[in-house]
């Protein structure tokens, strides 16, 4: 076995890069990400994650729940639909 992570083109990074070791999210959208996406676009994706759920109050036990997070992701990940990119006017907090 070969100690070279696999590489994809990522589809957050537009741009070659280490591939996850498995998919990250079960079916079909699971299988998806590991083939499209890097693990450092992943990272980004689980960083926007947390502020989506907080945001939008999401109760990650809720199905409904489960859904708006997999629509935003699909918008994060591949630009599918509306979800998934910053507020309007969102500003970060500044660190320090």
């Amino acid at each position: 076995m070969s100690d070279t992570p696999r590489t994809v083109f990522c589809s957050v990074l537009k741009k070659e890069s280490a591939g996850l070791d498995a998919p990250p999210w079960p079916g079909e959208l699971g299988g998806r990400i590991y083939d499209s996406v890097s693990r450092e676009g992943w990272k980004d994706w689980l960083q926007r994650l947390v502020m989506i759920i907080n945001e939008n109050q999401i109760n990650t036990a809720d199905p409904a729940g489960v859904q708006l997070i997999e629509m935003h992701m699909r918008g994060f990940l591949f630009g599918e639909g509306d979800l998934g990119q910053l507020p309007d006017g969102f500003m970060p907090m500044k660190k320090g």
